[in-house]
Formats: structure tokens, C-alpha cells, sequence
């Protein structure tokens, strides 16, 4: 099981570990043959003045050694060890140009200095951050009410109106995409930021669903202690209700979070034609049709990109797996 489970967690990352080791390759160890999947550039020797390539060189006892070829001839050539070049030339027997070239571990963080200043990588960034922290806000303070509302109040129709909004999940965007541009352009909000942030401060069903499973595992117990003591129910809500769901709350944040960073189709919408307002999920699309023969730099802004998600994950990874785990089946 155990090989198993580490077979298939390899088959997912292995498109990660090639991002990350691609960020950091030359892009002539892209195109070369002979090149090894790590980062790494062909070693070079410098001789008396001259800069000599390094090869691969077998000898006839098996081993394999890292020989700077000095001079090269048809059926031998004559090698200088860099490792002991007091030693004198080398000869050797075969034809040189049968040998690999040696590679030398190297890491090109020229490429994300690069990315970082074509793509002008700061602007998106704080775009980018902006958007996806201000619809937060809105989506976690709007699902907390909402899923209040259905966990702790009693009113005719709750139920109903629970699955009509358990519903709207299934609704696919496209129905609404044509009435919503509609509506935003004759309030003047395209070209803006606010059709990607004042939406999501009228709830999302599956915050609303993630928050109220989690509500209903707290005791109603503590709310009657609260409202002995003359809590109203927004006290109630604050004081008793929202420092018991925390982690819910957590997860509910990183969903949305994650979802605003990495949204790419509504930005391309409203903020076609206006690039200095754009996120980073738009910038990159624009930055990898411009760059497509230097895939280096596209996965050195890749990475960059992902970064801020990453750290934010493992940062509040506990509290986001109870959030998940406890909100998704109630007690």
C-alpha cells in the first residue's frame, strides 16, 4: 500500500518537479540532446588561457571520467584532467566525437529576475491580491450571515429556500454570464474592478453550505448561556458562534482565496483592454503567447505566481483540513 500510495503521489507531482527544475534551466539545455532533466549547464575548463569543453570520457577499466579535450583528432584525442591538470595531457583512443558532453548542477535564477521585470510582475501581484482579498472579505462575511440564518433561525419556507440555493451550484456561470455583463455595463462597472469583488458579498451557496454544516455542530446550549446573559443574536453570532467555527471559517477563506487568485475567465471579461488592472492569471496568459519559445521564464513566472497560495496553504493547513473535515459532515 505504501508503494502504492507513493506511486501515485509521484505520477501528481512529477508535473511540478518539472516546472520547478524547467524555472531553472538554461533555455540551451532545452534544445540539447545529451542535457539531463536537472537544472545544470555544460561544464567547461579553462587551460592555459583557453576554455576547454568537458566530456564523458569511458576508459578501458570501466569507469567514466570528467576530461577537458584539448586537442580533438579523428581516431584519438588528448584530454587534460581538470581535477589534476599538473598531471599532463591525457591521450586517449576513440573518436571524440562519440562522447557526451559533461553537465554541471546549475541554477538560472536569471530567468525569474526576468519574468519578474518583462512581466511587470509587482502591478499583477498587488492586482491580484487586491481582488482576491477584497472578495474574500465580502464571500466569508456574507456566508457567515447567511449560514447563520439557516442553522440557528426558524422561518417558513427555510427549507425550500436552502435547496433553491443548494441549486444555484449546479447553474453553470454561462447562463448568467450575458445578463450579469449586461447589468454591469449599464451600471459602468466594466473596465473595474468591482464586477470581480461586489458580487461575492451576497454569499456563495457552497461557503454558505461548508459554514452552516459546521454551525449546526455547535451546542444551541451555548447560545440559550448567551441569551440569558442578554446576547442578542449579532452578539450571539460574534461572541459564541464565529470563535467556535474558526476553522471553518479558515477553510472557507483559503477556498475562496484560491478560487480569486487563480480566476482567470470573469478578469479577461471586464478587464479586457485595461492592463494595468488586471491579475496575474490574465497577465500570465498575455506574458506565455508573447514568450512561448522561452518556456524557462514562463515556468519562473509560474512559480512566482503559485507562491503566495502555497505559503498561505501550509501556513493554515491544520485548521483548514478540520474546517473541511467537520464542516463537510455534521455530528
Amino acid at each position: 500500500m505504501t508503494l502504492v500510495a507513493a506511486t501515485i503521489v509521484s505520477a501528481f507531482l512529477m508535473p511540478l518537479a518539472y516546472m520547478v527544475a524547467t524555472a531553472f534551466k538554461d533555455p540551451s539545455q532545452l534544445t540539447a540532446v545529451d542535457a539531463p532533466l536537472y537544472p545544470a549547464a555544460p561544464e567547461v575548463f579553462v587551460y592555459q588561457g583557453k576554455e576547454l569543453k568537458v566530456y564523458d570520457v569511458p576508459t578501458p577499466d570501466g569507469t567514466i571520467h570528467a576530461w577537458a579535450l584539448l586537442q580533438p583528432h579523428r581516431e584519438d584525442a588528448i584530454f587534460i584532467d581538470p581535477a589534476n591538470p599538473g598531471a599532463g595531457e591525457i591521450t586517449w583512443i576513440g573518436r571524440p566525437r562519440t562522447l557526451a558532453q559533461h553537465w554541471a548542477f546549475s541554477l538560472k535564477v536569471d530567468n525569474f529576475t526576468a519574468a519578474w521585470e518583462t512581466i511587470d510582475f509587482p502591478r499583477l501581484f498587488l492586482n491580484t491580491f487586491g481582488i482576491a482579498g477584497l472578495s474574500t472579505v465580502g464571500a466569508v462575511l456574507s456566508g457567515i450571515c447567511v449560514a447563520y440564518g439557516f442553522s440557528r433561525f426558524r422561518f417558513p419556507g427555510r427549507n425550500g429556500l436552502f435547496i433553491l440555493m443548494l441549486a444555484t451550484i449546479i447553474l453553470p456561470f454561462q447562463v448568467t454570464l450575458i445578463p450579469s455583463y449586461a447589468l454591469y455595463l449599464a451600471l459602468g462597472w466594466v473596465g473595474t474592478w468591482w464586477p470581480l469583488i461586489i458580487p461575492h458579498f451576497f454569499a456563495n451557496a457552497y461557503n454558505v453550505f461548508l459554514l452552516r454544516q459546521y454551525f449546526l455542530t455547535i451546542p444551541r446550549e451555548l447560545d440559550e448561556a448567551a441569551m440569558i446573559d442578554g446576547a442578542g443574536p449579532f452578539r450571539i453570532l460574534r461572541s459564541v458562534i464565529v470563535p467556535q467555527a474558526v476553522p471553518a471559517i479558515i477553510a472557507v477563506t483559503l477556498f475562496h482565496f484560491f478560487w480569486a487568485w487563480n480566476e482567470y475567465f470573469l478578469p479577461l471579461i471586464y478587464l479586457q483592454g485595461k492592463p494595468d488592472l488586471q491579475p496575474l492569471a490574465v497577465g500570465l496568459a498575455r506574458f506565455n503567447a508573447l514568450y512561448s519559445q522561452q518556456p524557462t521564464l514562463i515556468q519562473a513566472a509560474a512559480i512566482m505566481a503559485m507562491l503566495l497560495p502555497v505559503v498561505l496553504f501550509f501556513l493554515a493547513q491544520r485548521a483548514f483540513m478540520r474546517g473541511v473535515v467537520f464542516g463537510g459532515v455534521e455530528k
